[in-house]
């Protein structure tokens, strides 16, 4: 097969994403999508298996002299450190704040007052619009495991083969619809990936009325 585009846009994605998820529908579970270009493929999965979405907002702790590397993550409500992070308690400590601060602004801006929903005990669905890598993911990944859910589960439209090995690892299952021979970036399996901004996400967050 070709590494021709297989997915119109990431709703197409996302439904395409839901044929392999029936197995949740009506589940006491959540969909946490990874912004922003998670939330529109996340938006018709959620739907169709009538869980509530929400998203799942972390980012990395850069080393002292290299902000680039990370040596942990931050997210609303955990914390992980790379074994070898080489960081003083004081800037881990400073950066985890600051982090935090910046996360719930970007919290309050796409969910507003809502409280985010705890997770133990739940089928928790991570989805994002696709993984190149899979280290981003990781480190959230066991900040969620953190929070004790029933069972964790990471869904993408396309994956690369190095990426799909690694996150089947350290979940309960990996659900993907497409893993190519041949990858190099996610953008190539989308005939549209304009970038999804801060508007489409909020407007795709806000319930009917």
């Amino acid at each position: 097969m070709t590494s021709k585009p297989i997915f119109q846009d990431r709703i197409d994605a996302g439904l395409a994403l839901c044929q392999h998820l029936q197995h949740y529908k009506h589940v006491d579970g959540i969909v946490l999508a990874v912004p922003r270009g998670g939330v529109p493929v996340a938006l018709p999965v959620a739907g169709i298996l009538q869980l509530p979405l929400e998203l799942i907002l972390s980012k990395k702790i850069g080393h002292p002299m290299h902000k680039e590397f990370a040596i942990g993550a931050v997210s609303l409500t955990g914390q992980v450190l790379s074994p070898n992070a080489f960081a003083s308690d004081e800037y881990i400590q400073q950066e985890t704040l600051h982090i935090r601060q910046q996360l719930r602004a970007m919290y309050k801006k796409f969910m507003g007052n809502k409280q985010p929903t705890p997770i133990k005990g739940k089928i928790v669905i991570v989805i994002d619009d696709g993984v190149a890598t899979g280290n981003t993911l990781l480190s959230t990944l066991e900040m969620i495991k953190k929070e004790g859910p029933k069972k964790l589960v990471i869904a993408v439209p396309v994956a690369s083969k190095q990426a799909a090995q690694k996150l089947s690892e350290v979940v309960d299952e990996f659900v993907c619809v497409w893993i190519p021979s041949h990858f190099r970036s996610v953008g190539e399996f989308y005939s549209d990936f304009t970038q999804v901004s801060d508007e489409d996400v909020i407007t795709m967050l806000t319930p009917p009325k």
